[in-house]
């Protein structure tokens, strides 16, 4: 597999998305509570993609600055539950904390063009 640049936003996300989708997929065969929290993270981590995929595509600066925001809760969304799967043990260690530092970076690195997006 080719090594992915970086700072290509677009497949970083896209990696992101696709990695806690198959984390999610082992989670989501267990009932209840770890199910439910399974499928939050996959959905906040896809609609993180998906966003990102969409403010590429922004006719304006307001329209990009919109998406990015868009992203960037959505990638805190899934901080927060990977944060929780940790804390109560639900899926593998060294998977999920991986997730949980590319989550980390990825949030850091739109916090960041968030602010630069701004007006000032």
């Amino acid at each position: 597999m080719p090594s992915v640049a970086p700072n290509d936003l677009g497949e970083r996300t896209f990696r992101f998305a696709c990695d806690v989708v198959r984390f999610c997929h082992g989670l989501s065969k267990e009932p209840g509570i770890v199910r439910n929290a399974a499928w939050q993270l996959a959905a906040a981590a896809t609609s993180a993609a998906a966003n990102y995929q969409e403010a590429k595509a922004a006719y304006s600066r307001r329209d990009f600055a919109a998406k990015n925001s868009i992203v960037l809760k959505e990638l805190r969304e899934s901080l927060l539950w990977l944060r929780i799967i940790i804390e109560c043990q639900l899926g593998t260690a060294t998977d999920a904390e991986r997730l949980r530092n590319e989550a980390n970076e990825l949030v850091s690195i739109f916090t960041a063009g968030m602010k630069r997006l701004r007006p000032l």
